[in-house]
C-alpha cells in the first residue's frame, strides 16, 4: 500500500512538472508497465484528480485545473494561502529559493479549481511590491478583501485604528494594495478630505461597501506614494540630496522605504530622504560611502559639511 502511494505521488509529480506526457513515457519514468500506468491514473481520477487522455500515437495524459481543490488536503483558503505565499517568496527572493517557489506555484496554479484561481487574479490584479525586508502582519483574509475592493472600483466605509490609537470611520475610494515587503499598504481616496492617502492594511478594522462607484479620476502613483509617505511622513526634518548615480543604482544604495528617488538625467537621481534632525541625517549620508550633493536644507548641508571636517581631523596621521 505505502508502494502504491509512492508512486501515485510520482506520477503526480510527472503530470504536475509539464503540459502532457505519453502512456510510454510515463511508465519508463516510474519503471512501471503501461497498465499500472493506465490503473494509477484512473485512482487519481477517483481522489479528485482531473487527468484527460486523449488517444492516437501523439495523444497522452494531461493534468488540468479540477471542479475541487484535490485532495492534498487543502480547502480554498488554504490553497489560496500557499498561493500568495509562494507567490511573495518567488517575488522577492527568499532564502535563494525563488526559482524553487515559482516552481511549486506553477504546479500549483495548474490545479487550482476556477474560483480559487479567480481570487488570487484579485490579489495579482490589485497588488503593487516594493523592495524591502520582510514581514508582514495581515491575515490573507483581509489582504483578499482589501483587493477585491479595489478590483470592484466601489466605493467603502472604512473603520481604521491609526498610529496614535485613534479610531476612525470615513469612506474612501479603494485603488491599489501596496506592498513593501515588511507591511500592506491600502492606497485610497478620502472622499471627504478629497486627497489621496495610504492606510496601513495592519491597522484596517473594518471595510464595507457602499454600493457606490468609486471616484478614481487622477490616481496617483501608488508605489510612489506609499515610498513618500514612508520616507517622510514621520520625521521633522527633510533633505534633498543628488547622487551621480542612475536610478536603478540610486534605488539599490538607498532603499525607497528610505528615501523617495526621481531622475535627474540619465546619471543622476535626486532623494528626498527624512530624519530627525540635520545631525541625524548627515550621519546617515555620510554612511552610503558616495560622493554626493545636499542641494537643501542649509542646515543638513552644513552638518554634513562639519561632520566630514570632523572625520579627517580624527583619522588624519
Amino acid at each position: 500500500m505505502i508502494a502504491a502511494s509512492a508512486r501515485l505521488l510520482g506520477l503526480l509529480s510527472l503530470l504536475s512538472s509539464r503540459p502532457s506526457w505519453t502512456c510510454a513515457e510515463l511508465a519508463e519514468s516510474l519503471k512501471i508497465t503501461d497498465r499500472t500506468v493506465r490503473r494509477d491514473i484512473a485512482r487519481l481520477r477517483e481522489l479528485g484528480y482531473s487527468v484527460d487522455s486523449e488517444a492516437g500515437p501523439w495523444g497522452g495524459y494531461r493534468l488540468r485545473a479540477g471542479s475541487r481543490v484535490p485532495p492534498l488536503i487543502l480547502d480554498d483558503e488554504e490553497a489560496l494561502a500557499v498561493a500568495v505565499g509562494l507567490s511573495e517568496a518567488a517575488l522577492n527572493r527568499a532564502a535563494g529559493s525563488d526559482q524553487a517557489a515559482l516552481s511549486a506555484l506553477l504546479k500549483l496554479r495548474q490545479v487550482l479549481p476556477r474560483r480559487v484561481a479567480d481570487r488570487l487574479g484579485e490579489l495579482d490584479d490589485a497588488f503593487v511590491r516594493l523592495p524591502g525586508a520582510d514581514g508582514s502582519g495581515v491575515s490573507p483574509g483581509l489582504l483578499l478583501e482589501l483587493a477585491g475592493a479595489c478590483r470592484r472600483e466601489e466605493r467603502a466605509r472604512l473603520s481604521y485604528t491609526d498610529a496614535e490609537g485613534c479610531s476612525t470611520v470615513r469612506d474612501i475610494d479603494p485603488y491599489r494594495l501596496v506592498h513593501t515587503g515588511r507591511l500592506w499598504y491600502l492606497v485610497a481616496r478620502d472622499v471627504a478630505r478629497g486627497r489621496w492617502r495610504t492606510f496601513r492594511a495592519d491597522r484596517v478594522d473594518r471595510l464595507q461597501p457602499t454600493g457606490h462607484p468609486a471616484d478614481l479620476t487622477d490616481p496617483p502613483d501608488p508605489a510612489q506614494l506609499v515610498s513618500r509617505n514612508i520616507a517622510n511622513g514621520p520625521y521633522p526634518l527633510s533633505a534633498t540630496i543628488r547622487l551621480p548615480l542612475p536610478l536603478d543604482q540610486a534605488l539599490r544604495l538607498v532603499p525607497p522605504t528610505i528615501g523617495t528617488h526621481r531622475p535627474d538625467g540619465p546619471f543622476a537621481t535626486l532623494v528626498d530622504i527624512g530624519g530627525p534632525d540635520a545631525d541625524g541625517l548627515a550621519r546617515y549620508l555620510l554612511t552610503l560611502g558616495t560622493p554626493l550633493r545636499v542641494l537643501a536644507p542649509d542646515e543638513v548641508r552644513e552638518a554634513v559639511v562639519r561632520r566630514a571636517r570632523e572625520w579627517v581631523a580624527e583619522n588624519s596621521p
